[in-house]
């Protein structure tokens, strides 16, 4: 099968969800004796024409130069080259910047996408902007022929919504297994002397709730903030729990060894994401063996159920950051269980080559 994958910066991964998983598939499908194609934007780090069997496409991406508005261009870019290449199956990861190009893209091509999560819904965008996003989720309903969902939550609101079925196919993660204390020791903390959160720093991931919650709690243990924060939100957040002493803004942290350590000799690691999917971070923490504390949504639920506390306001926060991970030791463990029997990279990366080359048989069925 020759196949193309769509819609991340590139591989391997220097930026997040899509990306990581992109790496992890592309790799395994070239492995299988696929022909495995991954755009990668012209400004990655990685320049050569091929990963680890995978072939490379760098395309012109000027989001640099211009703006949110690049990412159009770049998946445009992306999909006038697909064209060329007589793909059997293009995946496309999300939908918000190439959807309004959907009409151009291969017709003898199966076009397969994750449709990512709830992206109207992010409350840093403008209302123009959601409305926009709402349109862009319509669009790529219209113009995919197969529907992916990475949670139970978005493959009901797809059916609810559009009446579309979705194949439900999370996110995957690595077990930790090797922690090292002197990592931890090197940013100055204990073992479980600290909690913590790893997070985009936008409104929609709960920091603000979760900080109010620390600032109005009698803890004194550190609070970690790891997440870019120099950006107009970050920059509200710094200010607002500046005299806080417990709460420390870490920045971006990108190496996952020391991120895993972090998890795993943390405390309590709060989740706050409210919207989306199956969150990578999420099972990068349950993977790390972290006590976790999350946003109770419907996402959350679906993947942690009764193996987490769950927080809604900033007093509940307050109460949380009482309990010990010394006490709940069990529900690390079954998160890891979890990990290791539902969402390990193997059996993911086996579900979704499944489902695309049922996919391509069924499209070939129905054109012949």
């Amino acid at each position: 099968m020759k196949i193309a994958i769509l819609g991340t910066r590139g591989i391997p991964n220097y930026h997040g969800g899509f990306e990581q998983f992109a790496e992890h598939f592309s790799v395994h499908m070239a492995n299988k004796g696929h022909d495995v194609f991954v755009y990668n934007s012209h400004n990655h780090p990685y320049q050569e024409k091929a990963f680890k069997g995978v072939n490379i496409v760098h395309q012109s991406d000027p989001e640099n130069k211009v703006g949110t508005f690049g990412q159009f261009i770049y998946d445009l870019n992306c999909i006038k080259d697909a064209r060329k290449r007589g793909l059997d199956v293009i995946l496309q990861l999300g939908y918000t910047s190439s959807s309004i190009w959907g009409k151009l893209l291969p017709k003898k091509a199966v076009i397969v996408t994750n449709m990512d999560g709830l992206e109207w819904k992010r409350s840093k965008y403008s209302k123009p902007v959601r409305w926009f996003l709402k349109i862009a989720e319509k669009l790529a309903i219209n113009t995919s022929d197969y529907l992916i969902s990475d949670s139970v939550g978005i493959r009901s609101y797809i059916e609810e919504k559009y009446g579309s079925s979705s194949e439900f196919i999370p996110y995957g993660a690595d077990l930790f297994t090797k922690p090292d204390l002197k990592i931890v020791k090197e940013y100055g903390l204990d073992s479980f002397g600290y909690d913590m959160l790893i997070a985009r720093l936008e409104p929609e991931n709960n920091i603000d709730v979760i900080l109010e919650g620390v600032a109005n709690s009698d803890g004194t243990k550190p609070f970690l903030v790891i997440g870019k924060h120099e950006t107009k939100y970050g920059e509200y957040l710094k200010d607002k729990f500046s005299e806080n002493k417990n709460i420390r803004f870490f920045g971006g942290i990108y190496n996952q060894n020391h991120l895993d350590n972090l998890r795993y000799f943390s405390n309590i690691y709060f989740h706050g994401h409210s919207v989306g999917g199956t969150n990578p971070s999420l099972l990068e923490a349950m993977a790390s063996n972290a006590f976790i504390v999350a946003n109770d949504n419907v996402f959350n639920k679906s993947i942690l159920n009764d193996e987490a506390f769950y927080f809604k306001n900033s007093e509940d926060v307050a109460k949380l950051l009482q309990l010990k991970k010394d006490d709940y030791i069990e529900l690390g463990s079954k998160n890891q269980d979890k990990i290791a029997s539902l969402y390990s990279w193997d059996r993911i990366n086996e579900h979704y080559e499944n489902y695309l080359l049922n996919c391509f048989k069924e499209f070939n069925k129905g054109i012949s």
